[in-house]
């Protein structure tokens, strides 16, 4: 499992549409499998999550990412999962981390 954590300022909605864009338009078998919008008071929660196909590990690797929103500050985690073959212990995480790493550039380049 491979973990990003960030804390960003803007409107949640526009941060989501290019997170979605950018992973993806990143890879040709990713895809969105589920999604979620919450609302208490003034905080909202959106949870996207995706999946495609890692040739490196030869499996699926699935990456959540949740952001949370109150006013104009958002805090976002991003982590994936999947992508290893061992049974006890996990090997070759080579397509999480780069996974994750779409990630990580959308969430850096946002707004930049």
């Amino acid at each position: 499992m491979a973990h990003y954590e960030q804390t960003l300022t803007g409107e949640v909605d526009p941060f989501v549409e290019h997170l979605d864009q950018a992973i993806l338009s990143g890879s040709v078998t990713a895809n969105q499998e589920d999604a979620a919008d919450h609302r208490i008071g003034d905080a909202r929660m959106v949870v996207r999550v995706y999946e495609r196909y890692s040739a490196m590990g030869g499996n699926r690797v699935s990456l959540s990412v949740a952001v949370l929103c109150v006013g104009a500050e958002m805090s976002v985690s991003a982590i994936t999962s999947g992508g290893s073959q061992a049974i006890f212990f996990k090997i070759n995480t080579m397509g999480e981390e780069s996974f994750l790493q779409k990630a990580v550039d959308a969430i850096q380049g946002y707004g930049a």
